[in-house]
């Protein structure tokens, strides 16, 4: 049985990436491209702001699913019936430990791009990064964590959208316009979306768990409906700025994903196997990189 358990263990290299979960960086990435892309359509283009908040937002999500991982398993809700990937705490693959170090690692290569940030940009920075690892640790750590009682998808969309993408704009251009926060709507709404699936897939085992996310409180069927109309409301407000403000119609061009959008969400809709909704959690990933690349190329192609 032993030799069993070593036969299938994976390397460490593999623990660490599963750890790290590096599927969902393109939650990270997205923003970074969305935000940057609109000063460079303001003919403003810094690579190494673009680069520093490229690595502090990956690391910052990396620092938070280590976090999680953690904390989950020090909660016990991370049981053995759950659908999702293994974490590595809870499954026995790293001690404790080695995760909080990990963690506290991983937060500090963010703090060291966003000083740099910080430094060219300006202070306001500071509260930025500050706000966002915290958000980061609290999700599932401390007295109360906020993704115990439903309000992960909230936080997903201020820190994945609004605060990503005009945090991004700003480390560019040194200022703020209505445009960032318009175009940050659709990039939170599909960023929470990712959150909705994961929750949708793990409903059950969170509510055995007393884990209250918004799925356990909405129910399965209710909560995808609202993932339908998360993503949907995206492609909607897509083209906000080219209507009322002063870019063009390639914002449009997120729209081709469109048919890959109504796959993902009839799956979410049909299926309930683990399999089925995992796959869905990666497509939905995957559909905000190339939703935002696509957004990104939109804004340049406005110049």
């Amino acid at each position: 049985m032993a030799a069993t358990r070593a036969a299938t263990r994976p390397s460490g290299v593999r623990i660490w990436v599963m750890a790290a979960r590096v599927r969902t960086l393109p939650a990270a990435i997205a923003p970074v491209l969305v935000g940057t892309a609109l000063a460079g359509y303001l003919h403003v283009f810094h690579p190494l702001r673009f680069a520093a908040a490229l690595i502090g937002a990956m690391f910052i999500q990396i620092g938070t699913n280590l976090s999680n991982d953690y904390s989950d398993a020090r909660r016990g809700a991370d049981t053995e019936d759950r659908l999702g990937p293994v974490r590595v705490t809870a499954g026995g693959l790293v001690p404790p430990r080695q995760v909080l170090i990990a963690t506290y690692l991983t937060f500090g290569i963010a703090v060291l791009a966003g000083a740099y940030l910080i430094a060219v940009a300006g202070w306001q920075l500071l509260l930025v990064g500050a706000a966002s690892i915290l958000a980061g640790v609290l999700y599932t750590g401390g007295p109360k964590p906020y993704g115990y009682e439903g309000l992960g998808e909230l936080f997903v969309f201020l820190f994945f959208g609004i605060v990503a993408v005009a945090g991004s704009f700003f480390v560019q251009v040194k200022h703020l316009d209505w445009e960032a926060f318009a175009l940050a709507v659709p990039v939170g709404l599909i960023a929470s979306g990712i959150l909705v699936v994961n929750n949708v897939r793990d409903v059950d085992t969170d509510r055995r768990a007393g884990k209250r996310t918004l799925a356990v409180r909405l129910g399965r069927r209710r909560t995808r409906v609202l993932f339908a109309a998360m993503v949907y409301l995206a492609f909607l407000l897509t083209p906000v700025t080219w209507i009322f403000g002063p870019l063009g119609p390639w914002l449009l061009l997120p729209w081709l994903t469109l048919p890959v959008a109504t796959r993902i969400v009839r799956i979410v809709r049909n299926r309930t196997d683990g399999a089925s909704l995992n796959g869905a959690l990666a497509q939905t990933g995957i559909l905000q990189l190339v939703f935002c690349t696509l957004l990104a190329a939109g804004l340049l192609l406005s110049r």
